[in-house]
């Protein structure tokens, strides 16, 4: 009996080590935004934009920065997050703070770009703040 209880709290230690370095390896990496502007799409990429979730016609703008990566390691599906607001200080997306992803960070320095919609009665020029992002260091299955 004393062997069964043996053999059974180290099995549970080993599972408990393992699933500790799962966590450890799949923990979300900090990326920094920086030098964010926006701009007008290209018409090809502006044709028939409307409001995530109504008919409401939209402006298409690309968001555009540098995003450092100061982990070492490329880092995917990196989650984009921040606030924009238009020039009444009203804000273009309600109760959403995630606007997109980039699919992979390399280490170091890159540009990304974001296309997002913003209502076409929202006046400019808008505000882009408390941009940043964070992603995983390995593959993560969505």
């Amino acid at each position: 009996m004393i062997r069964r209880g043996l053999i059974t709290g180290i099995l549970v230690a080993i599972l408990w080590l393992v699933s500790g370095l799962q966590l450890t390896a799949q923990a979300l990496t900090p990326i920094e935004l920086t030098d964010l502007s926006y701009q007008a799409c290209p018409a090809e990429m502006a044709d028939g934009m409307v409001v995530s979730g109504s008919i409401q016609e939209a402006n298409c703008y690309l968001i555009t920065g540098k995003a450092i990566n100061r982990s070492g390691k490329p880092v995917v599906n990196a989650d984009i997050f921040g606030r924009i607001y238009d020039a009444n200080a009203n804000p273009v997306m309600q109760n959403r703070t995630r606007l997109g992803s980039i699919d992979q960070v390399p280490p170091g320095e890159s540009d990304f770009q974001l296309r997002v919609s913003v209502a076409a009665n929202q006046p400019e020029p808008l505000r882009l703040e408390q941009f940043k992002a964070s992603g995983f260091s390995g593959k993560v299955r969505r």
